[in-house]
């Protein structure tokens, strides 16, 4: 779905993106936040690309309940280079950022990866952003923290290795691969965020793979951040 106030805009998103049928189609557009809300609701679609100024109003306030059908996952596509604004629309749920000025090929790109669950943040948003939500500061040393990592059981950094691997995954998928149940799962990630002093799968995603606990796939560029937050 596109959120584009701009007529011109709209309709040469919507030409690039039903180009590329039927790897993608556009499933509908919205001019308001009104008509996006009620849009997300009743199509549920897989990726919403929005402006964030939409006649004046910030689209930022409405990104969660954008996504609130669990479904959508939205590429900001803005004119903005204020990075407190960007970082607000990245804790509000938007899974990447592009600026207007990206070429046609990036904007296919970042819609496919979206689609994947996967990321599409510059170095610096990446590191402001998953910076502040991990508590990081820039002055510590960036040695592997070898005592969070030794506390770790055989069974918990089996764990995180399956949890990076199938990012995509929500939890009871996870744990079918594990083959355990969902809640022992659970009792288990629990005592990972306490040991490794993360906040959720995401934060454990971005620790272990910035700390050298589990090793990124080949091809990776960032966390997939599927169904990451809050679980």
């Amino acid at each position: 779905m596109l959120v584009e106030d701009h007529q011109t805009m709209l309709w040469g998103l919507q030409t690039l993106v039903d180009a590329e049928r039927p790897r993608m189609t556009v499933v509908g557009t919205a001019r308001t936040c009104d008509e996006a809300l009620a849009g997300a609701a009743q199509l549920a679609p897989d990726v919403i690309l929005l402006d964030l100024d939409l006649g004046g109003v910030s689209t930022v306030e409405f990104l969660p309940e954008l996504l609130a059908n669990g479904v959508s996952r939205a590429l900001v596509l803005t004119a903005a280079h204020d990075p407190d604004l960007l970082d607000l629309a990245v804790r509000r749920g938007a899974r990447g950022i592009l600026h207007k000025e990206v070429t046609a090929e990036q904007v296919i790109k970042a819609i496919a990866k979206i689609h994947r669950g996967e990321l599409w943040f510059d170095a610096d948003t990446m590191d402001r952003v998953f910076g502040q939500m991990l508590g990081w500061r820039r002055a510590l040393r960036p040695d592997p923290p070898e005592e969070k990592h030794a506390a770790l059981t055989a069974r918990e950094r089996a764990i995180v290795s399956a949890a990076v691997e199938h990012s995509g995954c929500a939890n009871h998928e996870v744990a079918q691969r594990l083959f355990i149940s969902e809640h022992t799962l659970r009792n288990h990630l629990s005592s990972i965020y306490r040991k490794l002093d993360v906040p959720n799968r995401l934060g454990m995603y971005v620790y272990a793979i910035r700390h050298g606990l589990v090793q990124p796939q080949p091809g990776e560029t960032g966390p997939r951040h599927e169904r990451l937050n809050g679980h």
